[in-house]
């Protein structure tokens, strides 16, 4: 059985996009293969391993598909993929777009009981998964959840490259790479070892699911999104388009992993739509990311604020004394940063330290997008919320409703952000329910996020419907708070979580990296927001002091385990009274 993506949107308004031009209405293989026609010696994966050029990699994508086949996946089949950023997620992704299967990538630092519940959920039929990554054992992980899913046919294991075809022979590394994959799993080599020549891709309706974007919002169990080979390479497609003011094929450097929904612009988008470079790190670090922007070059840049908050103090520390100081960064087109709201005082110093563009993005797994553009060198603020720029109609329309009604608010009212468009997904994956909850009866996408239009069409995001801290009666928006936080000058990153309180119900939590040696108090933090005009019962009144901040698999803040370590301080600090 195979789990069944049905469109909440109509098909005559899907046709409509593809029919205008706004959609290529074509499949991401058949797209990648044109660019691969075209440019067939262009760059497109730069990994740890060096260059693989889009002939080289056309033609591993060929010979994993065949194998796939060989093993009985069809097209309509979920296959789900845990892989680090690295040619191999790249190849697995176009060989199950040319098979007409639906991608189910997640990114290595999602655990197993989160990897069962996905798979489970979405039907896979197989997942192909690293043997080790950073200590961890993901294949090794996956197998022993096999008896639990009926669905599950194949576990396909990419073992580590020990270069031993350089001492041994061809015939070696394949018994190596066979030895190196845990028992019961199938050898990712061995797939890419099969005869390409003979391979004929499907051509899968480019309207139907293409991909499953993970969401690590903030229900019980992870929310599946699917998406259709046009709302990808059409809509999320126009997004990167208009951040490439010549046209010229993109060099996009993706500091968050190809697996989460940010990363969904690097092979569909970067590669297939237009035809461009994946600059890709295995893992992220601040010294790895600057390397890669001085030694490749790469116009665009994309992470989350924390990730660039971390490089700019890379290359403000000091350093060994040397002969002469470290030039430049090498100015890229745009830093576009997403996946959590940007501050005013990070964009700034971004800016100064790229030399470029820095482009707030607001978007989500869920169907949204919208981007303060390269208009801007510093993206503009507003002390009411994150100002997240002009909505385009190519990628997703933007309305403001009310959260009860639906109905449509005027400019300059705050309700609900509701989104419909050229990228809206087909749907929630096995979840009517949520489907019933954030989509209307029309198709639009129900975000979640509060927000307004201002008389020039600027959205503004204000806030979460739920994420609201309720103390003593009394609502705080951690977000209000997070924005004026970062802005001070001991502050380098901030998150605030509300804790429970047995006599106010919940108290706010500041968990923060600090500036230089000496981290602020709670009466230095205080002091500040009142004068920034923070009311006194929206300061925090828990404060956690931390020499990084915990990252989710996605990259983003992991506000659950910031939580549970601030519960568990105190507690301690109690028991130790």
């Amino acid at each position: 059985m195979t789990v069944a993506l049905n469109d909440l949107l109509p098909a005559a308004l899907r046709r409509s996009w593809a029919a205008d031009g706004t959609c290529p209405d074509l499949d991401l293989y058949s797209l990648f293969r044109a660019r691969r026609i075209a440019d067939p010696h262009r760059t497109a994966v730069l990994d740890a391993r060096g260059k693989l050029c889009y002939t080289a990699l056309d033609r591993k994508v060929r010979a994993l598909a065949e194998g796939l086949r060989g093993l009985g996946v069809r097209a309509g089949e979920v296959v789900a993929v845990q892989l680090p950023d690295a040619r191999d997620a790249v190849v697995t992704d176009l060989a199950l777009a040319a098979l007409g299967a639906v991608a189910l990538p997640f990114p290595v630092g999602r655990g197993a009981v989160e990897a069962e519940c996905l798979l489970r959920r979405a039907e896979a039929v197989a997942v192909v998964a690293a043997t080790e990554h950073r200590g961890r054992t993901p294949a090794a992980d996956l197998q022993a959840l096999a008896p639990a899913l009926p669905a599950l046919r194949h576990v396909i294991a990419t073992a580590p490259d020990r270069g031993t075809a350089a001492r041994t022979g061809p015939a070696a590394t394949h018994t190596a790479a066979q030895a190196l994959v845990p028992d019961g799993t199938i050898p990712y080599r061995e797939l890419l070892r099969t005869d390409p020549t003979g391979f004929v891709p499907a051509r899968p309706d480019p309207d139907g699911a293409a991909r499953i974007l993970v969401s690590s919002g903030s229900e019980a169990e992870p929310k599946m999104v699917a998406y259709s080979h046009n709302a990808l390479a059409g809509g999320r497609g126009n997004f990167l388009g208009s951040l490439m003011p010549d046209g010229s094929p993109p060099r996009c450097l993706f500091l968050v992993p190809l697996a989460s929904a940010f990363g969904s612009n690097g092979t569909a988008v970067t590669l297939a739509r237009h035809g461009g470079t994946l600059v890709l790190l295995d893992h992220f670090t601040p010294a790895a990311a600057l390397a890669a922007v001085r030694e490749h070059r790469p116009t665009h840049v994309l992470g989350v604020p924390t990730m660039v908050r971390m490089m700019l103090e890379a290359l403000e520390a000091p350093e060994a004394p040397r002969s002469q100081p470290a030039a430049p960064l090498p100015a890229p087109t745009a830093l576009v940063v997403g996946g959590a709201p940007l501050d005013e005082a990070t964009a700034e110093a971004a800016a100064r330290a790229f030399g470029c563009p820095v482009v707030n993005l607001y978007g989500s797994a869920d169907g949204v997008n919208c981007h303060t553009g390269l208009r801007h060198t510093v993206p503009p603020t507003d002390r009411a919320g994150v100002v997240a720029g002009r909505p385009d109609p190519r990628v997703a329309e933007i309305r403001i409703a009310d959260p009860a009604t639906h109905e449509p608010l005027p400019d300059g009212r705050i309700g609900e952000i509701v989104s419909l468009g050229p990228m809206t997904p087909l749907c929630y994956v096995a979840s009517p329910d949520l489907d019933a909850r954030y989509r209307t009866p029309e198709g639009w996408v129900r975000t979640g996020d509060l927000g307004f239009l201002d008389d020039e069409g600027i959205l503004h995001v204000v806030g979460r419907l739920k994420d609201i801290v309720i103390r003593g009666g009394a609502n705080i928006s951690p977000a209000e708070v997070e924005r004026e936080l970062v802005s001070h000058p001991r502050v380098r990153d901030v998150v605030c979580v509300g804790v429970p309180d047995p006599l106010m119900g919940e108290r706010l939590a500041a968990c923060l990296v600090p500036k230089g040696e000496r981290a602020p108090d709670l009466a230095d933090l205080g002091a500040h927001l009142s004068a920034r005009g923070l009311a006194r019962h929206k300061h925090p009144e828990h404060l956690l002091v931390l020499r990084e901040l915990p990252l989710t698999a996605a990259g983003k803040p992991d506000r659950a385990t910031l939580r549970r370590t601030v519960v568990e301080a105190r507690s301690t600090a109690l028991a130790g009274a």
